[in-house]
């Protein structure tokens, strides 16, 4: 079993989009009708063939909006990333505008921050223990 696809509710696309590329720098990898919305993925630039990240759009589903408010409000992230080094990586995304929740900080023998992705979702960033 592998994972090859994560998905996050975004209700905007274009919006999450542009945040996910633009200011994350991940790479759009497909982007296909799917009726009145589009399926679209993103990438890693390190890992083009490595897992998809689905920008699922929630739209006016009850359940996924009291979902993501209920986590969003006890500050619960919805997924994780991992990056070499959370502290350089917290600076450059700070630089960028982007809201974190809670600056790089242990958890166990883990760095992680955590932020806001402007589509009502809370993302953690981590570095893996033995790469500290």
């Amino acid at each position: 079993m592998k994972i090859k696809l994560e998905s996050v509710f975004i209700s905007d696309l274009d919006k999450a989009l542009a945040f996910y590329v633009d200011v994350l720098g991940f790479v759009k990898k497909r982007d296909m009708p799917l009726g009145d919305t589009r399926l679209v993925t993103v990438v890693s630039p390190d890992e083009p063939d490595g897992a998809e990240l689905l920008l699922e759009p929630n739209g006016e589903h009850p359940a996924t909006r009291a979902y993501k408010r209920a986590i969003y409000d006890e500050g619960i992230p919805l997924t994780a990333f991992l990056v070499d080094n959370v502290e350089s990586e917290y600076a450059r995304l700070k630089a960028r505008g982007v809201s974190f929740r809670s600056g790089p900080a242990l958890c166990g023998d883990t760095m992680t921050a955590v932020f806001d992705d402007t589509c009502g979702n809370l993302i953690m960033i981590y570095q893996a223990a033995d790469e500290q």
